[in-house]
This record gives C-alpha cells, structure tokens and sequence, in this order.
C-alpha cells in the first residue's frame, strides 16, 4: 500500500513556545500514514530558504519520500499559533510559494502518482485544476475540505466533489443535522464518500448507500496533553488506511462494519496525537534566517 500527500506544506510556529514545527495537510497525512506501517512520499513545492530545508529534512526524517517534490526561489509558508488549554488557536497564515506557485502535474508526474493507491490534498494546496487528472490516474483521491465557508459553497463543492473518493469535513461547529445535510450535499454533488470529524462529539460518515456515526475517544487518564495540532489529519489518515487495507476501491461499495471499523482507527489515532507536540514533533527553536 503506497500514500501520497500533494499540494501544501508549512511550518507551524508556536508563538507561545517559541518553536516551530514541519507540517502542512498533505505532508501530515502522508506522515501519519507511514506511521501506520505503510509506504507514503510529499509530492509538492518547497521553498528555498531555511525553512524549505527544515521542512525536507523533517520530513525525510519521518521516512516519507520527497523526491518529485520542486524546490523553487521564495518563501516557504509559515503559519503562527498559540496554544490556550491544549486547544491550538491560529493567529496568521502565508502559504508561501508553495501556494503561490503550486506544482502542476505533467506527464512524469502523472505516471508517478499512479504507481500510489491513495492521494491526498486539500483546499491549502491550490490543487483544484489538478483533481481531475489526478482522479483520472487511477488512485483513490481525497480532498479536505476544512472548515471554511469559502469551500463550502456550491461553486466550490462542484469543482471539487466529482474528482473525489473521499472528502473531510470539520464540522465542530455545526449540530448533527447541519453537519448531515452537508455530507448529503457533497455526495449528492459527485463525492463518492463524505466524513465529518466534530471534535468530542465524534465523527459522521456518509455514502450514496448510508450513514455511519461513531463517538469520539474520551481523554481520560493521566498523560498530559500536547496540543490539537494535527488531529484532524491523524483521524483521517487512520480512516482511510483502515479502508483501504479492507479492500476499499472507487466500484467496491462499502459494508457498514467496515466504516464502522475505521472510524475507529481513525478515532484511535487522533486520540494518539493529542500527545504530541505540533503535527509530528521535530520542533526547533523558532527564528533561524538564511537560505539554502
């Protein structure tokens, strides 16, 4: 089994601590996987200054491949943060030249994401163009969808849910039925399978066929809590490695015990994220200037 995550990268600077962090959407979820036992690459943009190269570093460091990914002249993004009760509250976001130039599939690339059975990418990755052939190269796509108004209106919903397999929702603060209604509207609109991670009220996932709820795991005992950085992807990364090692495909429908299953592990591993500071540790003091 082979994940890749494509689009954004960043470097998560804890204003409160004083440190920064690697992380990104796409580079968490392929991180996560690979610590789920499974072969998982980044195929992105990277900067070229420092922080590019803490982020490959960082990265390689985690046993994901990062050698499709282009280094170009630019700013890395950096976003700051702060931690209030383990709850991570964000103060500022530049998507650097990651985002600003984002990278575009060619004939290479194409056949190199096709030799994967599950990409990922997201809204901060301005991989949208790119959906439709990275749909049409043959592995099971996901997209998250974040929190957003923005990504949720039709238009957005449209351009994104048909060239999907899978999409993530954050829907803490929505209720129940809010948060049913959307997931319908994103299968309705093309999406071949929709999740919704609420924080302590659990996860919801929806098909063509049905909809699974499931609990989230309680924090109870006595490890301290890092943060909630990363928590959101980690659910989504045991999730859909859950699926996919039950066989899931784009013409396979899935069994409710097998959703069921995976929210589970998918639960699990956000759980195990809670403990550990940013998205994936590898934090170094914050500030370092140069290029590389």
């Amino acid at each position: 089994m082979r994940v890749l995550g494509f689009g954004d990268n960043i470097v998560d600077r804890f204003v409160d601590r004083g440190i920064d962090y690697p992380g990104g959407n796409s580079v968490n979820v392929a991180v996560f996987a690979r610590r789920l036992g499974v072969a998982a690459a980044y195929l992105g943009v990277f900067g070229d200054d420092d922080l590019g190269r803490f982020l490959r570093e960082s990265i390689t460091a985690q046993e994901v491949a990062v050698d499709h990914c282009v280094v170009r002249a630019g700013e890395s993004g950096l976003s700051t943060l702060r931690v209030d009760d383990g709850e991570r509250v964000f103060l500022g976001w530049n998507g650097g030249v990651t985002v600003r130039e984002p990278l575009l599939l060619d004939a290479e690339l194409v056949e190199y994401v096709s030799t994967f059975d599950l990409v990922h990418s997201s809204v901060y990755s301005r991989s949208e163009s790119e959906l439709p052939e990275l749909a049409r190269s043959g592995p099971l796509v996901m997209f998250d969808l974040s929190s957003e108004d923005e990504y949720r209106t039709p238009s957005y919903l449209d351009r994104v849910c048909p060239h999907a397999d899978l999409v993530l929702l954050s829907c803490s603060h929505l209720d129940e039925a809010a948060t049913h209604a959307l997931l319908a509207d994103a299968v309705n609109r093309g999406a071949g399978m929709a999740l919704a991670t609420r924080g302590v009220d659990g996860a919801i996932v929806r098909t063509g066929r049905c909809g699974v709820t499931a609990p989230a795991r309680g924090l109870g005992g006595t490890r301290p809590l890092a943060d909630t950085m990363g928590c959101g992807d980690a659910f989504l990364a045991g999730f859909a490695v859950s699926l996919v090692r039950e066989g899931w495909s784009a013409d396979t429908p899935l069994e409710r015990k097998v959703i069921e299953r995976a929210l589970h592990d998918g639960a699990d591993a956000a759980y195990e994220q809670c403990f550990v500071e940013g998205a994936f540790g590898h934090g170094r003091p914050s500030g370092r200037p140069g290029r590389v």
